[in-house]
């Protein structure tokens, strides 16, 4: 039985990945018929041992545990402000009539058009970083924080009011559990953003990172340097998302989607 189990998970596994190895597939084959320069386009084996080498001698995870330091604290940032401002807009005529515009407006915009602002203001250094980060990160926690604490039902927060519960209480034990779910769409929005933003303003400004080491990586004209920081940056990514989906599925446990699993 276990065994047959095994067999299941790995069967499971491939088919999750079966493009992503034929891509890999695609990538060696269209290397080794020299269907471009290798310049262009390094064979897949190349780069992946380049990414080795690069792990083995500390670069790498240098390189990686800058990054996600930016991503993360900025991504931090924008979490706590995000959920806070989202609902003092939903909650807070005052809040909304302030907010709303500047939400409205700087949604569908692109963020990294502030990163000259971010230099002049904060200089190149983590600072700067960091800030832009949570600058761009933080719209879609705003916009799910205050859809989703406008969308609890009224009549829990009628049935609340009338048993006596003040604002806090009614906050903390009704609103907040209730947009819970909706909240935690907008950080996993959020929490990728984090991590493009932060590549981009290390490429964008130098530094450590893996931002800054493609580039110097592309200054050089290393190819294989380019594309093992591109497949680090896409397994980071891929990581980060995983392990926001684990976070959400153990925090909302006693919620209905769980069931719906």
């Amino acid at each position: 039985m276990a065994r047959v189990s095994e067999r299941s998970g790995w069967a499971r596994a491939l088919r999750r990945n079966a493009l992503m190895l034929a891509l890999a597939v695609a990538w060696e084959l269209a290397a080794r018929l020299h269907l471009t320069t290798d310049f262009l386009l390094p064979s897949f084996f190349t780069v992946m041992r380049r990414l080795a080498l690069d792990t083995v001698s500390g670069q790498l995870p240098m390189a990686l545990a800058y990054t996600l330091y930016r991503a993360l604290v900025g991504f931090t940032l924008a979490a706590v402000l995000g959920v806070v401002l989202g609902i003092l807009i939903a909650r807070v005529r005052l809040a909304r009539w302030f907010f709303d515009p500047l939400v409205s407006v700087g949604l569908p915009m692109p963020k990294i058009a502030f990163l000259p602002v971010f230099i002049l203001w904060f200089g190149v250094f983590d600072e700067s970083k960091i800030l832009m980060v949570a600058f761009s990160a933080i719209f879609p926690v705003i916009v799910e924080a205050a859809a989703a604490t406008e969308s609890v039902d009224r009549i829990l927060i009628w049935s609340a009011l009338g048993l006596g519960a003040g604002e806090r209480r009614l906050l903390w034990e009704i609103a907040l559990p209730a947009a819970f779910p909706q909240i935690m769409t907008g950080l996993q929005v959020a929490l990728p953003i984090s991590l493009i933003v932060a590549v981009l303003t290390e490429m964008a400004m130098g530094g450590e990172g893996l931002g800054a080491t493609m580039m110097q990586a592309m200054r050089f004209a290393d190819s294989p340097g380019v594309f093992a920081g591109i497949i680090a940056i896409a397994v980071a990514g891929s990581v980060l998302v995983k392990a926001m989906e684990i976070v959400r599925r153990r925090l909302l446990v006693w919620h209905a989607e769980a069931e719906a699993r």
